[in-house]
């Protein structure tokens, strides 16, 4: 039998931020996503406030989803708004990326694998740049190995959601050189993954993400909490980088 885990530090039971959150319809797949779902998710994992983004919008309907999403953050105010566009119509991001900064939504969460669009697509490079240019974060999701590309050398502050632990060197190579880049911990599983990041760049290069409610939140929170990391670099990973994002907005 495998030895019991030692017990999670006391200071670690609570997570201030959790940068990928969801809610809304998912198609062909029995779930619920309702925004009630999603915070009792949430709230059983000891996770305080989150960045939440529509599935509508990413899914379905640019504009009705970012109305959705902006609506349920009043109802919630546990949930920071993040917006989204529709990567394959880079003309009318230009109008939607408008109409959220002018919302005072300061966060653009992408979706390049779901919508289809690949690494070197002319429409992502120009929404990358539109989103400098209005300082929004930009949260991504895709193969940190291919989707760094459009965002760098641009000053862009990126948060890269699907960062797996075969990819740590491949980021840190990479946030060396790009002082807003980070990662999710979300798939950073290996032993040492989180650890690494941490000790080659600085914990603020990381931010934990769940996925809720699409994937299960038990593994990444107990990932976090048992992480080989200082009292600072913990509380900088749990909550810091994502609120350091929302001080740099106001």
């Amino acid at each position: 039998m495998r030895p019991p885990l030692p017990p999670v530090p006391a200071e670690r039971h609570e997570i201030g931020f959790d940068v990928d959150v969801l809610f809304g319809a998912v198609p062909h797949r029995r779930l619920d996503a309702t925004l009630d779902a999603v915070v009792q998710r949430q709230e059983s994992h000891g996770i305080r406030r989150g960045l939440m983004c529509s599935l509508r919008g990413a899914l379905f309907d640019v504009c009705s989803g970012n109305d959705e999403m902006r609506k349920a953050a009043e109802q919630q105010p546990r949930f920071v708004p993040v917006g989204t566009v529709d990567l394959r119509d880079a003309l009318g991001a230009e109008d939607e990326i408008g109409r959220l900064a002018e919302a005072g939504v300061r966060l653009l969460r992408l979706f390049p694998p779901e919508q289809w669009v690949e690494p070197a697509s002319p429409g992502l490079a120009h929404i990358a740049d539109i989103a400098v240019a209005h300082d929004l974060v930009v949260l991504t999701s895709g193969d940190f190995s291919q989707f760094w590309r459009p965002f760098a050398d641009r000053g862009a502050r990126v948060c890269f959601l699907d960062v797996h632990a075969y990819r740590v060197a491949d980021f840190v190579v990479m946030a060396r050189r790009e002082s807003g880049f980070v990662a999710s911990t979300r798939m950073l599983v290996g032993p040492d993954s989180i650890e690494r990041i941490a000790g080659e760049v600085g914990a603020h290069h990381l931010a934990y993400g769940s996925r809720t409610p699409v994937h299960d939140v038990m593994p990444s929170a107990l990932r976090l909490r048992m992480a080989g990391l200082t009292k600072q670099e913990w509380r900088q990973v749990a909550g810091g980088t994502a609120g350091r994002w929302l001080e740099d907005a106001r």
